[in-house]
């Protein structure tokens, strides 16, 4: 699944830029015995099954060795984790070296969190499939932030969430599509109304679909009058 990603998107562009190097470490490596076991039935009963230490260990002390074991962040993506959103990425796209455990199953070993584990996030209240998933969408959102990925630096500063505002509606050719025609201010030339208008849009917006946001950019406005 990862290398399917990474070879496909701003993460191969990464990559073939020298601004980013990945190492995909497959658990089934480390696994014990004939078949490779890397999960177990949890001590004291229940259902489901834990992701085992053993294996884990192993594969993360692989992963710092090959990292030189220089300032790095270990990484497991879980529901209890702090969530993660465009600061966090703005902040972690400045570390050198990070290792993300992709969990699965009833989670992982406590021991490993507790030995390993430097950050816990969380994309969202709800739970998914495996811990890649996750793990994919906090790499693509540190990643295309790094200069040199995106062709234009300043198209990724104008995305929703780099500011206090979410971001404002985009046109393209045909001037009019299915009876729906280009908002007029758009096509005038003058681009102080045209940054006006979007402006205007991104309060709109904002306020209607995100009041807490639009709390929040209120707060910070009347802190720096």
């Amino acid at each position: 699944m990862i290398n399917v990603v990474i070879s496909q998107s701003m993460l191969r562009k990464a990559m073939e830029e020298k601004v980013a190097e990945y190492n995909v470490v497959d658990l089934r490596e480390f696994g014990k015995g004939n078949y490779r076991q890397i999960d177990d039935t949890p001590f004291g009963g229940g259902s489901g099954m834990v992701m085992m230490a053993e294996p884990l260990v192993q594969a993360i002390e692989s992963a710092l060795k090959w990292m030189d074991e220089k300032n790095v962040r270990i990484v497991f993506p879980s529901p209890q984790g702090k969530p993660w959103n465009h600061e966090t990425a703005l902040a972690f796209n400045e570390n050198e070296n990070i290792i993300f455990i992709c969990g699965h199953y009833k989670g992982i070993d406590q021991r490993v969190i507790e030995k390993y584990v430097t950050d816990e996030f969380s994309i969202g209240d709800y739970v998914v499939t495996s811990g890649e998933i996750p793990a994919m969408i906090m790499i693509d959102s540190m990643v295309r932030l790094i200069p040199g990925v995106l062709n234009s630096r300043e198209s990724a500063e104008t995305d929703t969430f780099y500011g206090d505002l979410l971001d404002n509606p985009h046109f393209t050719k045909p001037r009019e599509v299915a009876g729906c025609s280009v908002p007029d201010v758009l096509l005038n030339g003058h681009h102080k109304e045209i940054e006006d208008w979007r402006q205007s849009q991104r309060e709109q917006m904002t306020q209607t679909k995100r009041p807490d946001l639009w709390q929040k950019y209120l707060d910070n406005s009347t802190l720096t009058e």
